[in-house]
């Protein structure tokens, strides 16, 4: 089965531009993750980091 894959795969141009594509956008996006994470504000972060304390769950009727 893997020698009729790789077989069809060698028959169309430019495959080899398919690897180096994905490689290229998994670096982008990790690249921007660490770029978002490092620029984003103290503020923002606290902010997000107590919505699982927030008393204003709906889920709550209690509250």
């Amino acid at each position: 089965m893997l020698r009729f894959i790789k077989g069809n795969l060698e028959n169309i141009d430019g495959v080899g531009i398919y690897p180096l594509i994905s490689l290229l956008i998994f670096f982008i996006f990790f690249v921007a993750l660490f770029w978002w994470v490092i620029t984003a504000k103290k503020e923002h972060i606290d902010e997000v980091s107590n919505i699982p304390f927030d008393n204003n769950d709906l889920n709550n009727p209690s509250s």
